[in-house]
Order: C-alpha cells, then sequence, then structure tokens
C-alpha cells in the first residue's frame, strides 16, 4: 500500500448533502462539517425522473438545516438508474463485433441451463440480437502474437450494416484482448471513425480480464445504460445548478466509494450495483465505533431486502455477482436479495397459501394506508395494523397513514387463508405475513453465512433502511441471534453512508505467472502492478480539489495449478518490488483457513493482478452524543405480536442519551424510521450513540 498526497485539501467549511433514491422515498443526509450535526429530509421519490424528487428535496433540506445553497461543499448521489435500464430492457440498440467463430457468445453464455429442475425456464434475454453480433477477421493468439487483421473492406461493411440497423452504441470483442489491448483499442477507432454519433467501447478499455463472455457482458452493458446515464446525470446538474448549489456531485460506486460527474458518465457500469454499497460503508462505520466485529446487515427499504457482511470493521467485497442472469465479472460490495421491502404486496395464491412480494407498490399508488389509490395490503400496511408505526407519526408526521383502510384490506386477506371472522382478524392476518416474511428472511439469511462456512447466531445483527429497524428484531428472534446494533440513523444510512465514502477505482490486468518455477516472476509483476497504479494515480488527480490524498492497494487472484478457481490475496506492495515469497504462503494461508489443507507440492500461479487507488475525503466530524440528563415521558401502544396484544412503551429515540436503557416491548420513534424491540428483549444508547438490543437471559 503506497500513500500519496499530493492533491489540493478541500475546505473545511460549510456541508456535504447524500442523497439516496429508493423506490418509495428519496433519502436527504445533510452534515456539517464544522459540527458534525446531522440533519435528515426524506421526499417521495418520482420514479418517472428521480432527478425530480432530487430538486424538490434539496430546498426543503436545507431550509430545515439552516443551510443557504452556497453552503454545500459536496454532493452524492446514489442512484439504480442504469441498473433499471439493465433489467427493464430500456437501453440503446446495441451492436457487437467479435473475432470470427464467436457470433453466439452471448447466446452460448456458460453453457448453463437458467434453471436445473426445469427445461421450459427461458435464459436471459440478450442485450445484442444475434443478427447485430457481425464478425472481423482480426485475431488475436492466446500468447499475444496476432494472427490476422482487420481489413478496411469488412469494416466498411460492418460500419455500413450498422448504420442501416440504426445501432446507437457498439461493442468490440476480440479474442485475448486482454493480453493485447493495443489491438482491440485500434480497431474501436477505425469504427469510430466510420460511425459518428455512435458510441464505440472496446472490453479491453472497460475492463481487459480474461473470460470473453463475462468481459462482453461489462463492455456492453457500459454502452447499453450510457446515454440513459449521461442523459440523467445531465439532468441532474442543470437542476442542482438550477437551485444555486455549485458544488461537484459525485456519485456512489459498486465498490463502495464514488465518482465525479464525468467518470460515471463515462463509466456507468461502475455504478449499476452501487445502491446498497453506501449503507454498509456506513454501517461499517458504526459497528467499528461500537466496537463489534462481526455484523451481518439487513437493509430493508421499500421494495427489497439485502444483506452483506461486515468482518473486523470492513465490508465484504466480491469480483463476481449478477445482474438477473447476467455474470458481472467487478470488484462490487458483496450483497445479496433476501427478501421483502415495506412496500411488497401481502397476496393468497390459488392454493390459498400467504405469499409477499415480489410485486411493489412503490411510492405511486404505495401500501393502501398512504391513501393514494392503493387497494392490496403490503408489508407496511402489516406493521400499521399490528401497531408497529403510529398512523400519526409516519415520516415525522409529515404524512398521515390511513389505519382503517389498512384493516380492511388485510382483513381480505385473513378471509382467504381461512381466519374466522372477528375484530382482530386484520391483526392476525398482519401477524401471519409478517411472519412469512420473516421466515423467508431468515432462511436466506441462515444459508448465506453457511455458505461463507460460518454460523448466523455467532452474529451481530445491523439493521438499516426504512423498514430495516421495524423487521430486524423479528428476524432476529427467529435466526436465534442475540443481539443487535441499530445505528443513530438507520433509515437514512445510505445517503449518510454516501458522504462518508471515499473516491475508489478498482484496475484490473488478465496475467499468468507460476511463482514456483518462475525465478524472474517478481520484478515483472511489480513492473506491471506499477503500469497499473500509473494509470490509477493519472485518473484520481482529475477527480477533483476535494480530495486530501491516495493510496494504493494491490491484490493477486491466485491458485495451484489445475485449479479450476482463484482465491484473492492481498499483497504489499513499495512501488517497485513484490515480495514473491509472502504472497505464497499467503495464498497456502487462505486455501488452508477455507478448505482446511494446503498443497505444497502444486505449483502457485497468478492469473489475475487488481489494484484499487483510494482517493481520501476529508472525515466527517462526529458530532457530540448528549449525556444522560433527559426527563423522559414516554407514553403506550398496543403492539399485536404472537397472537396477543402486548402494551409496548413508546419512546422518541432523540428524548435517549448515552446510558438509558429500555426493556421490550418498546417501540422507538424517529422521523426516518420506528425501532420495534419485542417482549423478552432489551436494549441501552452506547457511547457512540447506537441501539445496542440483546435478548434477555432469562428467554
Amino acid at each position: 500500500m503506497t500513500e500519496h498526497s499530493n492533491i489540493k485539501s478541500a475546505a473545511a467549511s460549510g456541508c456535504r448533502i447524500g442523497i439516496d433514491v429508493g423506490g418509495t422515498f428519496t433519502d436527504f443526509v445533510l452534515a456539517d462539517t464544522a459540527t458534525g450535526l446531522i440533519t435528515i429530509f426524506k421526499e417521495p421519490s418520482v420514479p418517472k425522473d428521480p432527478s425530480a424528487s432530487v430538486e424538490r428535496g434539496l430546498p426543503k433540506l436545507l431550509e430545515r438545516a439552516g443551510c443557504r445553497p452556497e453552503d454545500v461543499r459536496l454532493i452524492v448521489h446514489g442512484t439504480t438508474i442504469g441498473l433499471n435500464a439493465v433489467i427493464q430492457r430500456r437501453g440503446s440498440r446495441m451492436g457487437l463485433v467479435v473475432s470470427r467463430g464467436m457470433r453466439g457468445i452471448l447466446e452460448i453464455g456458460r453453457s448453463q441451463m437458467p434453471n436445473a429442475f426445469s427445461y421450459l425456464v427461458p435464459k436471459e434475454e440478450a442485450l445484442v440480437k444475434r443478427r447485430l453480433i457481425l464478425e472481423t477477421g482480426a485475431r488475436i493468439l492466446e500468447d499475444g502474437s496476432i494472427e490476422s487483421e482487420a481489413s478496411e473492406a469488412e469494416l466498411d461493411e460492418i460500419a455500413a450494416s450498422f448504420r442501416a440497423a440504426g445501432v446507437e452504441a457498439v461493442g468490440v470483442l476480440l479474442m485475448h484482448a486482454y493480453r493485447r489491448p493495443d489491438v482491440e483499442l485500434d480497431l474501436a477507432e477505425r469504427l469510430k471513425a466510420r460511425l459518428p454519433g455512435v458510441e464505440v467501447a472496446a472490453s479491453a478499455a472497460i475492463w481487459p480480464e480474461q473470460r470473453e463472455y463475462e468481459r462482453g457482458l461489462v463492455t456492453l452493458m457500459n454502452a447499453y445504460v450510457q446515454p440513459i446515464m449521461s442523459s440523467y446525470l445531465d439532468r441532474l446538474d442543470r437542476r442542482v445548478k438550477g437551485l444555486g448549489i455549485t458544488a461537484p456531485i459525485y456519485i456512489t460506486a459498486n465498490n463502495g466509494g464514488t465518482l465525479s460527474l464525468a467518470t460515471a458518465a463515462e463509466r456507468p457500469i461502475d455504478t449499476l450495483l452501487s445502491g446498497p454499497a453506501s449503507g454498509v460503508v456506513a454501517a461499517s462505520v458504526s459497528a467499528r465505533a461500537s466496537d463489534i466485529d462481526q455484523v451481518v446487515t439487513v437493509d430493508m427499504g421499500g421494495t427489497s431486502a439485502d444483506m452483506s457482511v461486515i468482518i473486523a470493521g470492513e465490508p465484504e467485497m466480491t469480483n463476481n455477482t449478477h445482474i438477473g442472469d447476467f455474470p458481472i465479472i467487478l470488484p462490487v460490495v458483496n450483497v445479496s436479495a433476501i427478501g421483502a421491502g415495506g412496500g411488497s404486496i401481502v397476496w393468497v395464491d390459488d392454493y390459498g397459501v400467504l405469499k409477499i412480494g415480489p410485486a411493489s407498490a412503490g411510492a405511486d399508488p404505495g401500501p393502501v394506508c398512504y391513501g393514494r389509490g392503493g387497494t392490496e395490503p403490503t408489508v407496511t400496511d402489516c406493521y400499521l395494523v399490528s401497531g408497529f408505526i403510529d398512523p400519526d407519526r409516519f415520516v415525522g408526521g409529515r404524512m398521515r397513514l390511513d389505519i382503517e383502510a389498512a384493516r380492511t384490506a388485510l382483513d381480505r386477506i385473513g378471509a382467504q387463508i381461512g381466519l374466522s371472522e372477528s375484530p382482530d382478524r386484520p391483526a392476525r392476518a398482519a401477524e401471519a405475513a409478517l411472519r412469512v416474511t420473516t421466515a423467508v428472511m431468515t432462511a436466506e439469511m441462515t444459508k448465506g453465512i453457511a455458505q461463507r462456512g460460518q454460523d448466523l447466531r455467532a452474529f451481530t445483527l445491523l439493521p438499516f433502511g426504512g423498514a430495516g429497524p421495524t423487521q430486524a428484531n423479528l428476524i432476529a428472534d427467529t435466526a436465534g441471534l442475540s443481539r443487535m446494533i441499530v445505528p443513530a440513523r438507520p433509515g437514512t444510512l445510505c445517503a449518510l453512508g454516501a458522504i462518508m465514502a471515499d473516491v475508489k477505482r478498482d484496475y484490473v490486468r488478465s496475467a499468468f505467472f507460476d511463482l514456483t518455477t518462475d525465478g524472474t516472476a517478481g520484478p515483472r509483476i511489480a513492473a506491471q502492478v506499477k503500469q497499473l497504479a500509473e494509470e490509477a494515480g493519472s485518473w484520481i488527480k482529475g477527480e477533483g480539489e476535494l480530495l486530501t490524498g491516495h493510496v494504493f492497494s494491490v491484490s493477486f487472484d491466485m491458485r495451484y495449478h489445475g485449479q479450476a478457481f482463484d482465491l484473492p490475496v492481498s499483497v504489499a506492495w513499495a512501488d517497485a518490488d513484490i515480495d514473491v515469497a509472502a504472497a505464497v504462503e499467503d495464498f497456502h494461508r487462505t486455501h488452508e483457513r477455507l478448505y482446511h489443507f494446503r498443497d505444497l507440492e502444486a505449483s502457485v500461479e497468478i492469473t489475475t493482478i487488481r489494484l484499487r487507488v483510494t482517493g481520501h475525503v476529508e472525515p466527517l466530524r462526529s458530532a457530540a452524543v448528549r449525556p444522560s440528563t433527559a426527563q423522559k415521558t414516554p407514553h403506550t401502544r398496543e403492539l399485536y405480536w404472537k397472537d396477543a396484544a402486548h402494551s409496548a412503551t413508546v419512546i422518541a429515540r432523540d428524548s435517549l442519551a448515552v446510558g438509558d436503557v429500555f426493556q421490550g416491548p418498546t417501540i422507538l420513534e424517529q422521523e426516518d424510521t420506528t425501532v420495534v424491540v419485542l417482549p423478552g428483549w432489551h436494549g441501552r444508547v452506547d457511547p457512540a450513540g447506537n441501539l445496542i438490543v440483546e435478548k434477555s437471559e432469562h428467554q
């Protein structure tokens, strides 16, 4: 790891704003950089144009915080525009140029069936139609030598075909292009000269890693969403500037960092899976502040719930994930979907089985209780009817919920699943729906942790998102967990994490070295790492004056000779040297930890070199946590759980201070969420301002 401090520091005064666009609400967090004080705000989302909710919410946030537009020093924005474009197939009309003989690459993929149990499940529709995948004679061999080049005549013919088809973007994917990126880049430039106004992207420029199918998908997705993302980011920039805010805008990235607006427009692929990553970044900060090392997070918003793992204060990363059925080989915070969200619809199938989601009521019309025309009950309606949330205090009292409409809708569900008619049938139906939701989420969490070779019960649960703290104790109680940690502002944690994150970008090179037999590998590996570092250093210098310095971190994908999989191993790098022996030993240890053996007779190989550059942002100052002095005046509300009504103490979380304790059943209300503490659980406020909720010993 190498530190550099040649970048100008940002001004210490003013404020930063984090924005997270969700399916139901757009969350805003404003941090005063001088005092550390946090102001939050939630504005209903506008699914057709998320920048509209940003434009509406920013003035209200500034007014609440007592700030002026000129006080804003930074805006960090998370968006799912690109991801939704891929899922909903709303991207560019694409063409693809491949080496001769590879025309079926998108259809063949990895030769896997989409479902192991049925031949009837169709494959994901390819991003490029087969008739728009054209072949070229250019070919690079496995050793990097050039067998043949593309002729001018064939490029003329390819360009003419794309023009006739009205193609808006083209990807170039040659066999073994990671060995000779210059060949593919030259081909892309020659095509671009023939296709004015058409974006032409070479896979070696986007992500030069082996595996043509995956490398091609990354390239195609980047080009597929680029026009939509560029248009949205331009519109966002104009609207923010129209409010008198001249601060730079950054976009959250897949790897838990952020990127400048220009980089995000050029490489939207780096932002597609950034949504939950920022929340995990902030969750890791909260866990470290409370000295909790092993955490499983649940981010439950309006449409879905996601799980991630934090070990020793660091979010778990992965280089392999999926968008739908498409494999993505980019470094991302390892987040997996595990269940429904607050807006997920409660329904009964043809066999009388109670189901939750995947359909969501979203922000419009939203749950039945919103009174906007929704007729199908949701998880939020269940919370309301169960007494978990107060109809008069939702979103800080700015939105009144219709509990009678929710009861009527859930009464119909109760009748459909065979519950006898009674005044409490809506509450019983709500509890049944919440039990189904909890069971699905618990099963997925248990499976995900077991696949890591660990026991879920050894983890502390950290919930966030608007519905996360409301659902969390149900999950913990069912899964056998004994402790939860709830951050101070869990409902807006993704927006908070956005302004806590550093600027980050990842670089990769496929490179093959046998560390056991090749005595000259060390200097040659170091030379490739240095080349990546120079490229990354040049980029980070252009990411604005916000940064105070940058650091490089290096890792290798390594394996025993003959293995079909790699293991990531972090390595020390001191500008000009690589300790090969240390890297080999670290690989042995990693393999032994996961598989309980090391093979000292097999050769150890490197297949991929990875480098991350992290541009440091001035850390946010932490606001002081108040001492325990305030006199509390709680009231009570009926909480329906386990077929019984419990008298729950209702406390405004803002009235709690360090050292305060409470005994379940308790409901802690705050503007961005509601924290439910079940009977048999108790909690306290720790010195970091987090709630530590634990199962009582006698339970």
